[in-house]
């Protein structure tokens, strides 16, 4: 299976397991296995950087097992075949989105002009609010 140019995943990695999907289908969806459960061993990969294989693992969420595999089920068609072409692309798209690295943060400071704009706003607030009180010393 293609992922881009440089990753290609092996026929060894995945394992399609078809059950019986749940769900309308009349009397087919008993007799016919038409869901998929696509299973990718991600951890075992020699294909994908242990830097890819961590976002794969925090972006597959649940689907990632202890074992290191991540675990598609897809049954959206009453087509055994198609119900494995979406199983397929959505692991591929989720391994796309794994080699994209996140920018890294800089840290800013507040400039000096902004920190004194956000106190005079503070100022004026406090003495309308102080206007309204009508501070006096009546008891």
């Amino acid at each position: 299976m293609r992922i881009n140019d440089e990753i290609e995943i092996a026929d060894w990695e995945l394992t399609e397991q078809f059950v019986r999907a749940s769900g309308p289908g009349g009397q087919n969806v008993n007799k016919v296995a038409t869901a998929v459960e696509l299973r990718f061993e991600a951890a075992r990969s020699p294909a994908l950087p242990d830097a890819v294989k961590a976002r794969l693992r925090r972006i597959a969420g649940q689907k990632w097992t202890k074992d290191g595999a991540v675990v598609l089920q897809v049954s959206e068609t009453r087509s055994q075949a198609r119900n494995r072409e979406i199983a397929r692309e959505r692991l591929a798209e989720m391994i796309r989105r794994a080699l994209v690295a996140p920018k890294k943060r800089r840290k800013t400071r507040v400039s000096l002009n902004q920190k004194r704009k956000r106190l005079d706003e503070k100022k004026r607030r406090s003495a309308v609010k102080a206007l309204r009180r009508g501070d006096s010393d009546e008891g």
